[in-house]
């Protein structure tokens, strides 16, 4: 099987998993437990991950909360923030392109008396910097606005949005999973509260992330939502993943290293898949074509079922969706969200390139999408 989801998830990296066997067995500490070498051992490795991961995004080492993942980050930003308020501010300011981990927040949310308020995007999903003055106002708590999305790879203006919240006294929280170790990221010059990052979005294992905390757990009034051993500066209790955060660090690491010069690659073979299907078929594509991921193509075949052409390519991974909502019944609502027809939506496919693609992987890729789009011609979605 040759591998285009990387959205979804990534493969860990072979020197992420060798950073972390150690500590499977022979260094199986509780970093909680110092009182001996064992537990003093774990403990280190515990801090040399923690700065790898704030030199990653330029914070400081009391500023990163290790969590399970995004989804977690995301949940104790938002509602760690609800708890921590004097409740006067009843609004939470997002938009409708979020990744469900979010979205799914404001539902619960909304039938708490909160007001979720969204902010509209264009057509490209960037967000309208226009109606986003307008509609952040002194009522919002926090405003969250991912940093790149998970289905069409737009890179939205996080620190004009950050400027229009502080300008109205609100936190702003960023879910970044998919941008962190993708393009340069950093907390300070976009100016965000809060950050969510998930290790396997960028070749590290999964079952492990973190939230990154302006000036750390006791600068912000910011609750826990789990109580227990007080670990992570009581904002996260539970005992720590010391594998998990091993190979969370020495992701983070890897990917400061080569950013650079994997976006330029990665992208290079986004160019050659797109040029390639742009002059021998009818396809659209989605997003901002100028400010998007390198590794993100978001296609629309018109009158082509997408989940049909998916399984006519069942050597390739790839997806008509997010991984949460891939499979569902219903079209994409981000498509929806951005001006596409169920219809088109139901059309769509992403494809997610990373590290390990190649560009045989990209030829023997166009070679099948040719073949199954000849041989779907005609089936309606």
């Amino acid at each position: 099987m040759i591998y285009l989801d990387n959205h979804a998830t990534t493969p860990c990296d072979p020197k992420v998993i060798e950073a972390m066997l150690p500590f499977f067995g022979e260094t199986f500490g509780n970093p909680s437990s110092t009182i001996h070498e064992a537990g003093r051992r774990a403990d280190n490795a515990v801090k040399h991950a923690r700065q790898q991961v704030a030199d990653l995004i330029g914070a400081k080492t009391k500023e990163i909360i290790f969590t399970s993942g995004a989804t977690e980050s995301n949940n104790i930003a938002i509602q760690g923030l609800i708890k921590g308020s004097n409740g006067s501010r009843r609004q939470i300011v997002t938009t409708p392109i979020e990744h469900k981990a979010l979205l799914n927040q404001c539902k619960v949310l909304s039938k708490e008396d909160w007001e979720i308020v969204y902010l509209p995007v264009d057509r490209m999903g960037t967000v309208d910097l226009y109606e986003a003055k307008k509609l952040i106002t002194s009522n919002a708590l926090v405003v969250s606005v991912q940093i790149a999305s998970n289905e069409i790879g737009t890179i939205q203006p996080i620190g004009e949005i950050a400027k229009l919240t502080y300008e109205n006294g609100a936190y702003f929280h960023s879910d970044a999973a998919q941008a962190v170790g993708k393009i340069p990221v950093d907390v300070n010059q976009m100016g965000v509260d809060l950050l969510s990052i998930s290790a396997h979005k960028m070749y590290g294992p999964k079952g492990i992330g973190a939230l990154y905390v302006r000036g750390g757990a006791y600068a912000m009034p910011i609750k826990p939502l789990v109580h227990g051993g007080e670990q992570e500066f009581n904002l996260r209790s539970g005992t720590l993943n010391v594998p998990g955060i091993v190979g969370f660090g020495k992701a983070s690491e890897l990917c400061k290293e080569y950013l650079v010069e994997e976006s330029e690659q990665i992208g290079a073979l986004r160019d050659f898949l797109e040029d390639k299907l742009m002059e021998s078929v009818d396809v659209q594509r989605n997003g901002n074509l100028e400010n998007r991921l390198s590794g993100n193509c978001s296609f629309t075949f018109p009158g082509i079922d997408a989940e049909a052409l998916i399984v006519n390519m069942a050597d390739f991974a790839i997806s008509s969706g997010s991984a949460c909502t891939s499979g569902a019944p219903e079209p994409s609502y981000v498509l929806e969200a951005i001006g596409l027809s169920r219809e088109e939506a139901f059309s769509t496919i992403r494809i997610g390139l990373g590290r390990f693609n190649s560009n045989e992987d990209i030829k023997e890729f166009i070679i099948e999408l040719f073949s199954s789009l000849g041989k779907l011609a005609g089936i309606a979605p």
